[in-house]
Parts: structure tokens; C-alpha cells; sequence
């Protein structure tokens, strides 16, 4: 569309008519940087067995290759990838101000038989379409997953169902711990525990760690199982959590239970 030649009309004059900027015109494109593409493909085949990794461990990890890579260049081959490190997200179940908060009861509490304790907690998953939301109930001395949910939304819907199935399937425990989250507080969970007779204890504010037996199974999970597959559709990612936690319970072994599986653990001492 530029003629570099026209009498009458200069290079700059034509530009304006045709409102392109002066620069776009003596663009060439670069030639593909072999090393680059090297860099790619390493990224992308770490990324499918690690995909927790950001750009500083992709970066260490492209130097244990050879490669002299920095975190600012592995975070941009990353973003011209399209990857990014899955990761948990902060505040992911909030406390309702006007939600009565009960206190913690498992400090310094020996916990050694089925049914003593039972602990639940609310993760995410990624997912194409956006997060699902899983709630997982487990048995706390035998960590034997009792009952879960999957839901696209943080109701208490979802985790009333997973509760009810738990005291339907195990009896009762008579401790029931879970976060300061609103599905925990809320009058219609915490009148269900009531109704049972079961003792209602609460982490600290900001104390995953009062939680550890389910943030444990939190973590098996994920890079065990999510982290190594892509789901597509609801229906399959269900399909997935109810296979590897039937190998969690039933199949694999517990260093703290000297690997014997938290199934055999429940039902010995049940």
C-alpha cells in the first residue's frame, strides 16, 4: 500500500493517509531463535510433571540443564506459553462476622481411635471452565476419607450433603473440627452437629495447621492426581476423585500407619 517511489507523496505523508505509524512499516519479523524454542520445549515438558512450578523453579530447573536462564526470562517464556503455576488461592472460604465461632478443642488431644475426631475443609480445583469447589469429610486417627463433594459453587448445600452421608455410612464422632469458612458456621451445619451430639471444634484464625490430617490429603491429592491431568468436564473430574480415593483408602500405604492403608487402620480399631 506504501509506494517508497511516488512522486509527489512522501513515505511519511502516505502513513498519515493511511494512518499506520512510520515504525510498523520497517518491521521485519525476527527470525526463530533456535535456543528459544530449546527453552520451550523444556518448559513444557517440566510443566506437565510439575506444574506447581513458577518461573524461579523452572529457572533453576533450566539451569540444572545448562542452560544459563534467568527467573525474568523463564516468567516470560512461561507467559508466551500460556502456563502458569497452580497454586491455592488465599481467603478461599470466608467467616461470616455474625456466625457464632466455636473454640478449638484438639490442643493436646491424643487422638487414637476411629470416630474420635472427623475433620473437614473446602479446596478448589482448577478446571478449563473455571473452579470447582471439593469438600472432603476424613476419620482423623486412620485418615480414611469418609465422604466428599464436588460443587461449582461455595454453598452449604454441598457440604450439609457430604456431612449426612458420613454419619449415614460411619456413625458418629464426637469431635467434629472444620475452618472458621461460612459453610462451617452457618446455622444449618452447626445444627446438624448439635442434633447428633457431637462437639464442635474450630481451627484458629488463620491456623491451617489445626487442620493438618485434611490439608494433608489436600496435598496427596493434587499432586498425585489433579496436577498430572486435565479435566474437561465435570462429570470425568468426579470420576477421577471417587478412583484415587478409593486408592487412598484402600490401597495406599501410610508411613505413620507403618504402611498399612487408613481402611484396614478403621476397621481394625472400629
Amino acid at each position: 500500500m506504501i509506494d517508497r517511489d511516488h512522486p509527489k507523496l512522501s513515505v511519511r505523508e502516505q502513513a498519515e493517509l493511511l494512518q499506520l505509524t512510520r515504525s510498523s512499516l520497517y518491521y521485519r519479523p525476527r527470525s526463530p531463535d533456535p535456543i528459544e524454542a530449546t527453552l520451550k520445549r523444556e518448559i513444557r515438558t517440566q510443566y506437565l510433571m510439575t506444574p506447581f512450578y513458577g518461573a524461579r523453579k523452572m529457572a533453576f530447573h533450566l539451569c540444572t540443564l545448562g542452560y544459563k536462564v534467568g527467573r525474568k526470562l523463564a516468567a516470560s517464556l512461561m507467559n508466551a506459553l500460556g502456563l502458569k503455576a497452580i497454586f491455592p488461592k488465599p481467603n478461599l472460604s470466608k467467616r461470616r462476622q455474625d456466625h457464632k465461632v466455636y473454640p478449638y478443642l484438639l490442643s493436646g488431644l491424643t487422638i487414637e481411635r476411629p470416630n474420635h475426631v472427623w475433620a473437614t475443609d473446602i479446596t478448589y480445583i482448577p478446571t478449563p471452565g473455571g473452579h470447582v469447589y471439593l469438600v472432603a469429610i476424613l476419620d482423623w486417627a486412620s485418615r480414611k476419607v469418609l465422604s466428599w463433594r464436588l460443587s461449582n459453587t461455595l454453598s452449604t448445600h454441598f457440604c450439609l450433603e457430604a456431612l449426612d452421608e458420613a454419619l449415614a455410612r460411619y456413625g458418629k464422632p464426637e469431635i467434629f473440627n472444620t475452618d472458621q469458612g461460612c459453610q462451617f458456621t452457618s446455622e444449618d451445619f452447626t445444627k446438624r452437629l448439635k442434633a447428633s451430639g457431637i462437639a464442635i471444634s474450630m481451627d484458629g484464625k488463620g491456623r491451617c495447621l489445626d487442620n493438618i490430617i485434611v490439608e494433608r490429603f489436600w496435598r496427596s491429592l493434587k499432586y498425585e492426581m489433579i496436577f498430572l491431568h486435565e479435566f474437561t468436564a465435570m462429570a470425568e473430574l468426579r470420576a477421577r476423585i471417587a478412583r484415587y480415593v478409593t486408592f487412598y483408602n484402600d490401597k495406599r500405604p501410610h508411613q505413620s500407619h507403618r504402611y498399612e492403608t487408613p481402611t484396614a487402620v478403621y476397621a481394625k480399631a472400629a
